[in-house]
């Protein structure tokens, strides 16, 4: 069956720019608007998502590859590598169930379109877009000049949501 074309946006930038938070307003705005979304966030070191001592810690410590935990809530695989490479991001996102958009956090090595968060007083602060072409935006908490890119300040959700919607067929 062929794969069929995924609608993806990148959220981008260094460390402490401001992507997180502008990740979680712009999915509060899209999914208030009717639309349904996915996301995956790149994390450049370990993490957990279950703690010493929870039944599913156990039997990922045991030795288990794979651990599902499911409730009527919600449910989450846990696939450990086991020394296996980081798996590529298409190879997450086909994993993903269907969503009118993906917002994808990190991975700023990708090519799927993506903003650029800008923060004065970030750590790194050299600009993304000048060596990326698939920056379509940017989003700053200062005023900039961005060689015929689309600035948006950081702060304002709907302008940037008006912007990933219109740049893509995102039907409800």
């Amino acid at each position: 069956m062929p794969e069929t074309k995924r609608n993806i946006i990148g959220i981008t930038g260094w460390k402490n720019s401001g992507k997180t938070t502008l990740t979680e307003k712009l999915v509060a705005e899209l999914v208030l608007r009717g639309y349904r979304i996915a996301t995956v966030k790149h994390a450049h070191h370990e993490f957990d998502i279950d703690h010493e001592g929870r039944d599913s810690y156990r039997h990922r410590k045991a030795g288990a590859s794979q651990v599902a935990v499911v409730s009527s809530k919600r449910w989450a695989l846990i696939h450990e590598l086991h020394g296996e490479t980081e798996p590529p991001l298409d190879a997450v996102i086909a994993k993903l169930a269907p969503s009118d958009l993906i917002i994808v956090e990190g991975y700023k090595r990708e090519g799927h379109p993506k903003i650029e968060v800008r923060r004065q007083g970030a750590k790194d602060a050299t600009p993304l877009a000048p060596g990326d072409p698939s920056i379509m935006a940017i989003a700053s908490d200062t005023e900039l000049d961005a060689d015929n890119l689309p600035v948006f300040p950081l702060n304002d959700v709907t302008a940037i949501a008006d912007f990933v919607s219109n740049l893509f067929p995102l039907a409800r």
